[in-house]
This record gives structure tokens, C-alpha cells and sequence, in this order.
């Protein structure tokens, strides 16, 4: 596919990748706040990458090498702009225990590997799912590493030796106690007070202090005192880049090292990701909004990783991940793009470079007591708040537990074998209660209805009394098959003996009536709490060959023998299960009149369902459909006035205060567009879609922004048409006398939307400006409770 350039044989568009953007000199500009950004975190980046290499048992050096790494490439390569790669804490257990049993070389080794495992599952496109382990989970597998990191260091704090697990740990303190080294226990202990006094210094001093990182002031003040006091510390050793240890062939048992790989992986990739949407949630709370900053693309993220990991380790680095700490200092600085990230990394290069012998005079007590308070951090009261409101608390203290008490995958594995046995038992937890009130009988059914609770359901329906009314209300979010029928055939009988039966929902609305249908009026697929789709009863018309509205302008979509008693049939279930809800509202609307609040123009394409896709009912939309979404500018419709008496009727007569332009996915018009060309025979549907040219000339054109989707690019050059449409035609809008007028007087608003039909996802156009138009860029419609949590975080 080729760029919107003029064909000069056909006087027509021809398209080029949508992908590529307009062609121009390219320069490479550093904006101040990344620059500034860089800076903080490499001061954040510097101490804590000393702290983590001294905590997994890996020459320092490792430490520094894959903070550099992941800045520069993970920065570069991954999918999350903002968020900050590096030695995690998270992992220190993991690559301690390694290097323990197998060696650094085979340690190192063992990190390509899962850099490359990582590769290839970004390419399998499974980073999602990564996303559906339970939050109780990592955060316990989180919680249980940051405990075992916090009683290791414990024993370098007190000037001792840590032992290789946590239970022994804990047995060797009382010894350690009685043993402690008094100069290694007092720099300790200056760098934790300064490490929790410095961010809460008060008055305008304070604040002036606080923009340079605790982690930073603590070891540097500990650095200092230890020096001018001359204390007998051991301190950081940083031996010459010539003698670096490089990985080598891995050695050992095949079974062990690729239970380290896949513990590496999982580790890594779980961390990154979830770091990465908690960098989105912070990014969108920012005073600007995130505005120009993408959001994150999770499978880029992984495979960023995956690079770092394997560069990392082949240079003789630690593993490296996503990291918190790092990542939220960077957007709370204000940084705009990844170049922030990698500069960070840069400095840390030069830093390993030029600043050896400074690095020199760190005491290892001070990073031990920094990778301490790291270490006891990661257990988070608000995460335990959290996993106790959502009644996950049990879930959360066995992951804890057994990270602690086995290790990283075990414990994972019981949390995830926990978690499973919690939701079983609340799936099949059924709570039936049975009460009279007013003379009505009200059985309540609180939980899922499955086929385990089908007896219990049965006993409690049959011992009320036959002939009476009753009210059955249905709280919870599943029924099955079994259910069911227990539900309508008690339901039938119920009836036949003279009783009503009335099923409403928790907050006690009515729901459809459950009673079966006989046998020859419904097919089994019909039943009410089928969700909603395009199903058909009885026989089904002959597919039709194209799709789109394209195909419904030349009649040749959904012709059979079956489609009027289809209809029939549809309009029957109106009338027995819509029509007695909506009856008071309708006549209320023909009393009155309509009021609607905005004019919606879309396609007349069969899959979009206007009032499905806004959540709208009688009387709220004006809606106008037509082939393409097209708004045709003033005094072009060529005897056809259709859609301007349309947004006149409304503008003027009805006083709509929104205007909606709705384009959607696979859009039929626009492919029609793409391929015509100037020998196509001028049938209606031609003369109609000329109407859209302008909008393939927009997209051609390089003097007007490509219209793109928040966090990826257009898939092909039919959605890439279909943004532009949409775009285009609220220009026309405004080209229309009475909406001009009434933009002019500020009571008139207009939207552009975009439907993805296979993702059942919304995209609403930037905000507009009167001016300068829109920013063409569709961003994601999050529900309601999704956008609270984000401003939340």
C-alpha cells in the first residue's frame, strides 16, 4: 500500500500505508521536561541498582549494567513511553537463588533465555492475559519477595552474613543481634532515618529539598559520614570493566535451569506489565492528561523487555523489569516521551565511566539498609486494604506465605490454587430466603443460580403455596440451563393453578417473564436471557455474499423464505415483553412530543445499534442514517435535500445541543470509496458516495493531521479512511448555516465517535476547538466505574 498521492492517470487518490506519516525532515529534539525527568531518576536509578546487585550476591557492576539496558533499550524498544526499566527489586530472590546453585556466568546465560522466551511470547500476543491473574496474587508473590529481601539484608545491616533462606534468616538473628557490627549498625541506621524523614521535612525549605530523591540523600549522607568519620565499613568495590564477568554455556541440570527461566519470565513479565497499566492510570491523572503521550501496547512492552533481557544478560547483567518506584518519579517529573527513559540509562553509562572511584566510597551498609526499606515497602498496607475489601485476603497471605516459605512459583501456584477454590465456592454459594409481605410470597435467590443449587431452588419454590402471589427476585449475575428450567417449569405450574408469578431483578425492577414458549411457536435458541445478537428462529435466510451497507443499497442482504415470519415474530416478543415497559413512556412522548438531545448521524450499516452503542431509549435521539455517515456540504445534495432538512429540523426546531458524526469499522461505503474509480457506471450508490470524496482527499492530503486511534495506529487503509471521515464530515457541519450560528452563540456542540464492531468498543474524537478544529486522534470510551479508578489511582 502506497501514501495518498494524485495518480496522474486517473486523477485520482491512490493510498499509501496509513502507518507512515507525512514525509519531512526528521530531527531528534529533547524536551525540557524529559531532560529534567532524566535526571531525577537516574539519581533514584544510581543507588538502588548498587543496592539490588548487592543484594542478589551479583557483582556490582550488574547492577548498573542493566539499569543502563533497560533505560536505553527497553525505553527505546518497548510499548510503554513513560515507564522506566531496570535491576527490580522484585527479582532479587530470584536471581539470588540462582546465582547460589548455578553460578553468575550461568545466571546470566539463564537471563537471555528468558529474554528470548519473553520475544516470543510478545509475538504469540499473550501479554494480556497476563493481566488476568488475580491483583490478591501478585500482590502477595510481591509482599512475600519483599519480606525475604528485607530479612536478608537485615543481617548485612547489622554487619553480618545473610543466609540462603528466609526461614534461616530468621533463625540466625538472635546471633546477629548479639554480634552486630557497631559502625555497620549506625550507618544503617542514619540511612533509614534519612530515608524516612527526608520526604516529610517541612516549609518551604522542605519542599525546595525534597525534589532531590531520599534514596539518593541517604546513601549520599552515609557515604559522607563514614568517610570524614574514617569507619571501618566495607564499601562498595567496582573492579575494572576489563575483568567483567560475561555469561557462559549454562550448567546444570536441564530441568532446573528451565524452572529458573520460566520463574525469570514470569517474574519479569507480570512486574512489567502491570506496571505499565499502572503507569497509564498515573499518566492519565496528570494535570495535562497525558495528552500526546500513547497509551501503553502491552505486546511492544513484553517484547521491549524480552530485548532488554537478553542484552542485559549478555553483557553480564541483571534482569530487568519494569519498576515502580522508578516509573511513577518519571511521570510525577513530568516527563512527555520515552526520551526521558533513555537518557536516564545514558547517565547511568556515564556514570559507571567516570564516577568508579565515588562509587567507591559508598559503604555496603547503606545500600543494605536502602534494599531493607525497599524490601519492607513492597508489603503495602493499601494493597492489604484492598485484597480485604474484595474478601481476597486469604488468597493474598498464601501467596505471601509461601514465597516466603518455599518459593517464588510454589507460592504462585497456591495463590492461583487458592484463588480458583475461592470463586468455585462463591459461584456455588446460593442463598435462598423466603418472606410474606402485603399477601405476596417473596422468595429471594442471592448468588449465582447453577445446577448445584437447582435442588435447594426447587425445595424453597414447591413449599409455596399454590394459587398465590409470588415475587421472585433474582440477585446475582448467572443462571444456567439447569436453573432455568427448574425456574420456568415451577413457573408453568405455578400458573396453572391459578397463582402470578412476577421475576424482578436486586433492585426490584421487572425482568422477563421466564415461562417458556410452547415447543411449536420457539426455536431453542430463543430464550430472554439469550444475549443480544443477530440470532434467527426457525429456518434461516440465505447468507448474503458482501457485507456492510453497501450490500443492503443493492438489495442483496438478507433476502429468504423465513424473513417475514421473522418479522412476525419480532414484533410479536415486542408486544408481549417490550411494549408493557415502554407503553407510560411512549404515551408520555406522544403527548408532549419529542424533545431529543442530540442529532445522531450514522451509517445505515445493519450492525450499529444506535441505541445499543449509547445506552439510549424513546425519545432521546434524532437519528438520520444513511450510506456512509456522509453529510453532504450545502447545496450539493442535487435534488436530494434529505440530511439537510434533517440538521436543520433539528438545529432550529428541536434546539438539539449536540451534534454526533458516527463512523464505525469495515465500513462498506469507505471501501467502495478506495476502489472506485472514474469508469465506474454513475449508479445511485456512486453519484451518493461522491459525497465522500472530499474525505479520501483529506486523508491524501498533507496539509491535515492523520486521524489515528489512542494507543495504536489505524489497522489498514479502510479504517484509516473511516477516522478521516468521520473527521471530515463534522467539517461540513459546520458549514451548515444554523449550526454555524448556534457554534457561534455556544449552544451547540459537536462529536465525532468511531465503532469498532469486532471490539464492541466506542472511540470519541478529541476535544475540539473553534479554531483549530480537532486533534484527530479517537480515544477509548472506559465505563464509568473503569474512568473513577483511573482518576482514583
Amino acid at each position: 500500500m502506497t501514501l495518498c498521492t494524485p495518480d496522474r492517470t486517473t486523477n485520482r487518490p491512490r493510498i499509501q500505508r496509513p502507518h507512515s506519516p507525512p514525509e519531512g525532515p526528521r530531527r531528534f529534539r529533547v524536551a525540557g521536561a524529559d531532560l529534567s525527568a532524566s535526571v531525577a531518576v537516574f539519581l533514584i536509578a544510581l543507588p538502588l541498582s548498587l543496592g539490588i546487585a548487592l543484594a542478589t550476591g551479583a557483582p556490582l557492576q550488574a547492577g548498573l549494567v542493566a539499569a543502563a539496558v533497560g533505560g536505553i533499550v527497553a525505553g527505546r524498544f518497548g510499548g510503554s513511553p513513560l515507564q522506566v526499566s531496570g535491576p527490580a527489586a522484585g527479582l532479587t530472590v530470584v536471581t539470588a537463588e540462582l546465582i547460589q546453585r548455578y553460578g553468575w556466568r550461568t545466571t546470566c546465560a539463564i537471563t537471555v533465555l528468558a529474554g528470548l522466551t519473553q520475544i516470543a511470547l510478545s509475538a504469540l500476543r499473550v501479554a494480556r492475559s497476563a493481566l488476568a491473574v488475580s491483583p490478591a496474587i501478585v500482590h502477595g508473590m510481591l509482599a512475600g519477595i519483599g519480606v525475604t529481601i528485607a530479612l536478608a539484608q537485615l543481617h548485612i545491616v547489622l554487619g553480618g552474613t545473610p543466609q540462603s533462606s528466609a526461614v534461616d534468616n530468621v533463625l540466625g538473628l538472635p546471633a546477629e543481634l548479639a554480634s552486630a557490627q557497631p559502625a555497620a549498625l549506625a550507618i544503617s541506621a542514619l540511612t533509614v532515618a534519612a530515608l524516612l524523614c527526608w520526604p516529610r521535612l517541612p516549609g518551604r525549605a522542605g519542599r525546595i529539598a525534597r525534589k532531590l530523591p531520599a534514596a539518593l540523600v541517604a546513601v549520599a549522607g552515609a557515604t559522607a559520614v563514614a568517610t570524614v568519620a574514617g569507619l571501618a565499613v566495607p564499601r562498595v568495590h567496582l573492579p575494572s570493566w576489563s575483568s567483567h564477568a560475561l555469561p557462559g554455556l549454562p550448567e546444570g541440570p536441564i530441568l532446573g535451569i528451565a524452572a529458573g527461566v520460566l520463574t525469570i519470565t514470569l517474574v519479569t513479565s507480570v512486574q512489567s506489565l502491570l506496571s505499565a497499566v499502572a503507569v497509564d492510570k498515573l499518566v492519565a491523572a496528570r494535570a495535562d492528561r497525558g495528552r500526546g503521550i500513547p497509551r501503553s501496547d502491552l505486546d511492544r512492552e513484553l517484547a521491549g523487555q524480552g530485548a532488554a533481557n537478553v542484552l542485559s544478560g549478555a553483557l553480564g547483567g541483571l534482569p530487568v523489569a519494569g519498576v515502580a518506584v522508578r516509573s511513577v518519579a518519571n511521570v510525577s517529573a513530568g516527563a512527555v516521551s520515552r526520551t526521558s527513559t533513555m537518557l536516564h540509562g545514558l547517565w547511568v553509562v556515564l556514570a559507571a565511566l567516570l564516577l568508579v572511584p565515588v562509587l567507591d566510597l559508598i559503604p555496603l551498609p547503606a545500600l543494605a539498609a536502602l534494599v531493607m526499606v525497599v524490601g519492607i515497602q513492597m508489603v503495602s498496607i493499601t494493597h492489604i486494604r484492598t485484597v480485604t475489601r474484595h474478601r481476597e485476603v486469604v488468597v493474598y497471605a498464601v501467596t505471601l506465605t509461601g514465597v516466603v516459605l518455599i518459593g517464588i512459583l510454589e507460592g504462585v501456584a497456591l495463590g492461583i490454587a487458592v484463588a480458583i477454590a475461592v470463586a468455585l465456592n462463591r459461584l456455588t454459594r446460593t442463598r435462598i430466603t423466603r418472606e410474606e409481605r402485603d399477601g405476596r410470597h417473596h422468595l429471594h435467590v442471592r448468588g449465582q443460580l447453577t445446577f448445584l443449587a437447582v435442588p435447594r431452588l426447587s425445595r424453597a419454590l414447591h413449599q409455596l403455596p399454590h394459587g398465590s402471589d409470588v415475587v421472585v427476585e433474582l440477585d446475582g449475575s448467572f443462571m444456567d440451563h439447569a436453573a432455568y428450567e427448574s425456574l420456568s417449569d415451577w413457573t408453568t405450574g405455578h400458573l396453572a393453578h391459578g397463582g402470578t408469578v412476577e421475576t424482578t431483578g436486586p433492585s426490584g425492577a421487572r425482568i422477563a417473564d421466564p415461562t417458556p414458549v410452547t415447543a411449536s411457536a420457539a426455536h431453542p435458541c430463543c430464550r430472554p436471557w439469550t444475549p443480544w445478537h443477530n440470532h434467527q428462529c426457525g429456518e434461516r435466510p440465505a447468507p448474503a455474499t458482501g457485507t456492510g451497507e453497501a450490500d443492503e443499497a443493492t438489495g442483496t442482504a438478507g433476502t429468504g423464505p423465513s424473513t417475514g415470519l421473522q418479522l412476525a415474530s419480532g414484533i410479536g416478543k415486542f408486544q408481549r415483553n417490550t411494549a408493557p415497559l415502554v407503553r407510560d413512556e411512549l404515551a408520555r412522548l406522544a403527548r408532549e412530543g419529542q424533545r431529543p438531545s442530540q442529532l445522531f448521524l450514522t451509517c445505515a450499516d445493519s450492525r450499529l445499534v444506535t441505541s445499543m452503542i449509547t445506552s439510549s431509549g424513546p425519545g432521546d435521539l434524532f437519528t438520520v442514517r444513511n450510506v456512509g455517515n456522509l453529510v453532504p456540504l450545502p447545496g450539493e445534495e442535487s435534488g436530494d435535500d434529505s440530511v439537510a432538512a434533517a440538521i436543520e429540523y433539528a438545529v432550529d426546531v428541536l434546539r438539539v445541543s449536540s451534534i454526533t458524526v458516527c463512523g464505525h469499522s469495515g465500513c462498506g461505503a469507505m471501501q467502495a470509496l478506495l476502489n472506485g474509480g472514474p469508469d465506474d457506471p454513475p449508479t445511485p450508490l456512486r453519484r451518493w458516495l461522491r459525497h465522500g470524496l472530499p474525505s479520501l482527499e483529506r486523508m491524501a492530503s498533507r496539509r491535515h493531521a492523520w486521524a489515528r486511534i489512542s494507543g495504536r495506529l489505524p489497522a489498514d487503509a479502510v479504517e484509516q479512511l473511516c477516522l478521516t471521515n468521520v473527521v471530515q464530515q463534522l467539517e461540513h457541519l459546520r458549514a451548515y448555516e444554523p449550526v454555524a450560528r448556534r457554534l457561534a452563540e455556544g449552544t451547540l456542540t459537536l462529536h465525532g465517535v468511531y465503532f469498532h464492531v469486532g471490539e464492541a468498543q466506542a472511540y470519541l474524537l478529541s476535544g475540539t476547538d473553534e479554531v483549530h478544529g480537532y486533534d484527530d486522534v479517537f480515544t477509548r470510551v472506559m465505563p464509568t466505574g473503569q474512568r473513577e479508578a483511573a482518576r482514583a489511582s
